[in-house]
């Protein structure tokens, strides 16, 4: 009876960091060779049509995925990232937020935490920008010391380009894995503060 259990997992992978001419055909066939191949999508701008540089494949099985992860990937002559895309659990999207932070409200706007030290604020944002286009890229510093604090927000001009993002299972910024959560905003109203401090109008 687990096998059912089995026939859930997606066999799903991101690609990105795709070449400008490489198209769905070139995508598929060179993953084929892993594999079955049961869907590709190379992701295209609404506005121009022209690549936007990431696609996903779909395997029928996988040992496929394995079978890619265990060497680099280079297609059409151009290296290529790959990760295990996230599955998305159709039990948490609308009615039960409680398992994911935020839940899936979609926003344009991400946390991404663990960041090294090292990451200038340009690394930060030409690693999303394979994603969507970024309007806004911010590290944080201490205020006092000017280091880094090893956190940051990235806000895209598209709820879709954090969708995107939040598919892929593994980020890792100058070498170092990061945690990324949807930056939900926050409640109107203070909740545990009192309003208004003054002015008591009695």
């Amino acid at each position: 009876m687990a096998a059912g259990a089995f026939e859930d997992i997606p066999s799903k992978i991101f690609i990105g960091g795709l070449a400008s001419y490489t198209s769905n055909e070139s995508l598929r066939s060179h993953f084929e060779k892993y594999g079955d191949v049961e869907d590709s999508i190379l992701m295209m701008d609404r506005v121009t049509g022209r690549s936007r540089g990431f696609g996903f494949i779909t395997f029928r099985d996988t040992e496929s995925v394995d079978r890619v992860m265990a060497e680099a990937q280079v297609v059409d002559g151009k290296g290529v990232e790959v990760k295990r895309a996230v599955p998305r659990d159709p039990s948490t999207d609308s009615n039960n937020n409680t398992r994911k932070e935020g839940g899936s409200q979609r926003t344009k706007k991400i946390f991404v935490g663990g960041i090294a030290a090292s990451t200038t604020e340009e690394e930060f944002k030409n690693y999303f920008e394979k994603y969507g286009t970024v309007v806004d890229a911010v590290l944080m510093y201490d205020k006092d010391t000017n280091r880094p604090r090893g956190f940051g927000f990235i806000t895209f001009d598209t709820e879709d380009a954090v969708e995107e993002v939040m598919l892929v299972a593994d980020h890792t910024i100058s070498g170092k894995w990061v945690e990324i959560k949807r930056a939900v905003p926050k409640t109107h109203g203070p909740p545990s503060r009192d309003r208004g401090g003054g002015g008591g109008g009695g």
